[in-house]
């Protein structure tokens, strides 16, 4: 197939409605780095932090920017869509991490989280990333019980003093062989000493990517003579190899539009992006996003003052988002005669067993609003002080079409509310050359709500039993809309960390923090336990369906953490060790659900898909994280060393003593590097051992062990920079340990366990198999 890659310019011109909120500049500045607070008193708290140095490397091979966080101690990827991962840290992701783009608190608004806040970055936009693994301060966390991550877009240019205007940029395209993925990127600056305009946009589009082998010889039950079975999709004329990954093609489109005034020891930042995103196609959920619309503007000031500095914000964010199925999913559901295999087109008006696909609608809005100060009480002491409301609205509907899914529209969540306030006080303390210690609380109060739902049918019926269909759409409707919907949390965090530096070669960071998250919005409002309509309901991948819960509570974590740094004085090599431990209270995990009876499963489904029910229990967390780098030697063809890390997370219920979801088993890298002049090089063996441990509750698939070989190169000259690499060399074929189940062709909307052209228990997800890629960067 031929793809072109273009940008589009429709976010430019609904852009330009930021310039009067940037109006009110009243300064002239000569330069940013007034305006920040000292870099000393901004790195405590075991961050981690990617600059652009360490994320253009990664440019060429990824889209996905939570990906570039591959690398960083304590991470690991749940398998999503092509641009849409989901990091994990110490076993905690998602909604249990605070993730923030510029500031900004970005919700996933689809009921399967396939908009998650870094999939509205493209890796060429991406400034820096810094991430808080575990302990984090309490300024920079609230409504999550793991780590913080916070990406920031590049700052702002302005033209030196004297130099009058400035205008730079930057232009760039890649290529990757694995699933035909092409894209560009675009960077351009206008300047003077005082104003900048500034835009960014990227492109990136795929088709499905190969595994390093078959892998569906039991996708639609026990192995059929005929492969042409296994590579039915539910699309007459179309099927797919037994070595293609099915439902992971992608294109998307994002766009930034800067304006920023400085003036003295001020600096105001207008920032509008656009999200264009016709499709993302998901190999571990039943449906596709089909279109995701973004248009977000982030209002900013920034400034220095005599005692200290004040940084306020302002941001919205409106999000349009459609689901339904792929190219590689069957659309047409006719469940009379034979053309259920078939998957041919039917007439809903005139074929009452007919349905046109499930089309599935999420609207939100997203205001914020956060102002903190860092005030200087002394030269060794620091004082932050901030506040942040965040409004959120959140509808989800699905429109009729036909057989099962009419005559009415089916309400998810309706009307519903999230809404949170909070305010938070920071003490760090630099006592003496060796000791720093940071100290801080944290209060949130978290108010949700939600409207009146409705099913497919009507949700009340004169007749009993209700009709063929009807599933338990009325009981679940009446029951969810006579109970009370209104909650309100009243959430505490609390942070103390110390770090100890004898000497230039030895650091010592130890901390204990509580934190609390409330349940996000699906969590207690999805109301059905219709098989069909809960597995509509699904982040983790797994293939089952889910029921939301009224009666959850706010999880509440308490970790202990400690990092050992051995390095040299200028950190040519260094060694670092982390240990921890969290146990979590009221931790929302899933009990089997029997729709039926409404009341919790009598007899486990084992090696099935099922339904499950969101329920409070209790967990435990702990682990280790090791990472290092050492020079190895320094000859005439360069500059030799070794880079290496290291990850292991054990996760447990406590309470049913089954094991947490998707967690990552043993996992370890080790690189060896080279860099000659403007060779920047490298050769990765990157080792995963067996997944023999899961959820009982969710069967949690296996996954056998395996190990890969990646190569890496680079050429920079002034302006142009080229990048060359392999993944996978040995197209080794393998199975994502966080990919979850397989669910990327076929009958995808029924969890049937005879129907003949359903996804049955048992297929993961394949890792991508071999794929050569290159990108070119020109700077201008």
């Amino acid at each position: 197939m031929t793809r072109s890659v273009n940008f589009r310019r429709t976010g430019l011109a609904a852009a330009l409605a930021a310039l009067p909120f940037v109006a009110i500049a009243q300064e002239a500045s000569t330069t940013l780095s007034p305006v920040v607070v000292s870099a000393p008193k901004s790195d405590s708290g075991e961050a981690t932090r990617l600059d652009a140095a360490g994320i253009a490397p990664q440019r060429a091979a990824t889209s996905d920017t939570a990906s570039l966080l591959k690398d960083v101690p304590g991470i690991s990827l749940y398998g999503s869509g092509g641009v849409s991962s989901l990091p994990a840290i110490h076993g905690l992701a998602d909604d249990r991490l605070r993730i923030k783009v510029d500031g900004m608190d970005l919700l996933s608004a689809c009921p399967n989280h396939m908009n998650p806040a870094l999939s509205y970055l493209d890796p060429s936009q991406v400034g820096s990333i810094k991430v808080y693994a575990g302990i984090a301060p309490v300024s920079v966390g609230g409504d999550s019980i793991g780590g913080s991550i916070i990406a920031e877009t590049v700052a702002p240019v302005f033209a030196t003093p004297g130099q009058g205007s400035l205008f730079q940029g930057e232009a760039g395209a890649f290529y990757r062989s694995n699933g035909n993925a092409q894209g560009g990127n675009l960077a351009a600056t206008v300047a003077t000493e005082s104003f900048s305009l500034s835009y960014t946009g990227a492109v990136a589009k795929s088709d499905n990517y190969k595994a390093g082998g078959d892998f569906k010889d039991h996708y639609f039950g026990a192995s059929n003579a005929t492969n042409l079975y296994q590579q039915y999709s539910g699309r007459p004329g179309h099927t797919l190899p037994l070595d293609e990954v099915g439902s992971t093609a992608y294109d998307t489109r994002n766009h930034t539009l800067g304006l920023a005034f400085k003036g003295g020891n001020h600096l105001f930042e207008a920032k509008f992006g656009y999200q264009d995103l016709p499709s993302q196609l998901w190999p571990n959920q039943r449906m596709d996003m089909l279109g995701n619309t973004q248009n977000r503007l982030n209002l900013r000031y920034l400034g220095q003052f005599a005692w200290g500095a004040l940084d306020a914000r302002v941001y919205h964010e409106d999000v349009d988002h459609f689901m339904d199925f792929g190219a590689d999913k069957k659309y047409w559901y006719n469940s009379a005669g034979g053309a259920d295999y078939s998957g041919a087109p039917c007439n809903p008006v005139t074929t009452p067993a007919c349905a046109s696909g499930m089309p599935m609608y999420t609207a939100s809005k997203n205001t914020g609003v956060v102002l903190k100060a860092d005030v200087n009480l002394t030269q060794q002491d620091l004082l932050r002080l901030g506040s942040e409301y965040q409004r959120y609205r959140l509808d989800d509907w699905w429109p009729a079409s036909g057989a099962g899914m009419a005559p009415f529209t089916f309400w998810n969540v309706k009307e519903g509310e999230r809404d949170r306030s909070a305010v938070f006080g920071e003490w760090e303390r630099y006592a003496s050359r060796e000791w720093m210690t940071l100290a801080g609380l944290r209060y949130e109060r978290v108010k949700m709500d939600a409207g009146d739902v409705h099913g497919y049918i009507a949700n009340t019926f004169p007749t009993n039993p209700l009709p063929v269909g009807a599933g338990n759409q009325t009981r679940d409707a009446a029951n969810f809309n006579n109970a009370d919907h209104s909650k309100t949390d009243n959430n505490w965090d609390m942070t103390a960390l110390a770090r100890y530096t004898p000497d230039a070669m030895h650091d010592v960071e130890f901390g204990f923090a509580h934190k609390t998250r409330s349940p996000n919005l699906h969590e207690r409002y999805a109301w059905s336990t219709w098989t069909m309509a809960a597995l509509m309901v699904n982040w983790t991948g797994d293939g089952n369906g889910y029921v939301g819960n009224l009666d959850l509570k706010p999880e509440k974590a308490n970790t202990l953490s400690a990092t050992f740094d051995w390095h040299a004085a200028d950190r040519s090599w260094e060694f670092k060790a982390t240990p921890y431990y969290t146990r979590v209270t009221d931790y929302i995990d899933a009990i089997q659900w029997d729709g039926a009876k409404n009341i919790p499963l009598a007899v486990p489904d084992v090696n099935k898909f099922t339904v499950l029910k969101f329920v409070n229990q209790s967990a435990r967390l702990h682990g280790i994280d090791l990472s290092g780098k050492m020079p190895l030697a320094k000859t005439g063809a360069g500059e030799f060393g070794l880079k290496g890390l290291l990850n292991y997370t054990n996760g447990r219920n406590r309470d049913s003593g089954d094991d947490l979801y998707n967690i990552m088993p043993l996992n370890a890298k080790l690189a060896l590097t080279h860099k000659r002049g403007g060779w920047d090089n490298a050769i990765e063996l990157q080792m995963v051992k067996r997944k023999s441990d899961g959820s009982d509750v969710r069967n949690e698939m296996q996954t056998p062990g395996y190990s890969l070989v990646n190569l890496r190169g680079s050429y920079s000259w002034k302006q142009v920079r080229v990048d060359l690499g392999v993944d996978n060399l040995f197209d080794r074929h393998y199975y994502l340990p966080l990919g979850g189940a397989y669910t990327g062709q076929g009958t995808t909307m029924s969890s049937s366990t005879t129907a003949a052209t359903t996804p049955k228990w048992g297929t993961g997800v394949p890792g991508a198999g071999r794929s050569l890629y290159a990108g070119v960067n020109l700077k201008f």
